[in-house]
């Protein structure tokens, strides 16, 4: 099954999550660039970032190229922000509805808190599924790597064999 990782960044863990499960599965990429970047650091990073989630913000993207009828399965990669995914997943999700009806879905988020199980929920609502193939939780896999961290975003790129 051809397979697209779609993912937003902000420190780089959802980044190094991405590119373990590309190396694994083959799957092609695509980064969400917004075109005003969030801050990534002190009070301002968690304010912003939380209030742009909070409020369904949909940040505009760096342009992009891909042709998702290639696809047959999204995964889609965050950072949760305020116990949600992050705005520009939004943004890709929404100007895309069409073209991801009767895709499978998988999703991973990264996290050094909680709350990548509602993010699930709320990003599944959003697209209009039930649920999700396949999900995965790591906790800051770049920041703070480890071999059980690795183990878990390999165990993860499993499922999508």
């Amino acid at each position: 099954m051809k397979t697209l990782i779609v993912y937003y960044t902000l420190e780089g863990n959802t980044e190094y999550a991405a590119m373990k499960i590309k190396e694994k599965t083959g799957a092609d990429i695509l980064k969400l660039i917004p075109k005003k970047a969030y801050c990534d650091k002190g009070f301002k990073k968690f304010f912003w970032g939380g209030k742009s989630a909070v409020f369904k913000e949909k940040p505009e993207l760096e342009e992009y190229e891909i042709n998702l009828s290639d696809y047959e399965r999204i995964v889609f990669g965050y950072p949760v922000w305020a116990a949600t995914f992050t705005p520009p997943i939004r943004t890709f999700t929404e100007d895309n509805k069409e073209a991801l009806k009767g895709k499978h879905f998988s999703v991973f988020a990264c996290q050094g808190g909680s709350g990548a199980e509602k993010s699930f929920e709320k990003l599944a609502e959003c697209i209009g599924i039930e649920k999700f193939e396949s999900t995965g939780i790591f906790i800051d896999p770049k920041a703070k790597q480890s071999a059980e961290t690795d183990a878990a975003v390999d165990a993860f790129a499993a499922t999508l064999d």
